[in-house]
């Protein structure tokens, strides 16, 4: 099975930056794109932002285009979400997710195969 470790979400202030990380290991498909999903308490899970294959095209939500960048290193393995000017809305456990689809980016839940067991962001004003 697919295995999604994320990395680097902590305690930080209003304005702050953090660079979180997510590393794929396991049998994983040969083509994969990957995005980048949060879930505050009481609320629904959003998608944040998405990256193709080739690193080429993203999405990014609303809420956090401007501030946060999603980007791959494929001989790595990993995904990063770099966020700028982090706000106290922007407080949530941060997951990655592995698509098997091929392509992409992609923004529906259902078109991920795999999900990390997140990493919590948690900003204070």
């Amino acid at each position: 099975q697919v295995q999604l470790i994320e990395t680097g979400g902590g305690a930080v202030q209003a304005g702050d930056s953090l660079r979180l990380s997510c590393t794929t290991s396991g049998r994983a498909a040969r083509q994969y794109a990957m995005g980048w999903f949060r879930q505050a308490p009481g609320k629904v899970r959003e998608i944040i932002a998405a990256i193709s294959i080739s690193g080429d095209d993203t999405y990014y939500a609303e809420s956090v285009k401007g501030r946060f960048t999603i980007s791959r290193d494929n001989a790595k393995d990993t995904v990063y979400l770099q966020m700028y000017s982090v706000k106290p809305e922007d407080t949530a456990v941060y997951s990655c997710a592995y698509s098997s689809l091929g392509g992409g980016p992609f923004v529906l839940d259902r078109s991920y195969d795999y999900w990390g067991q997140g990493t919590q962001v948690t900003v204070s004003s």
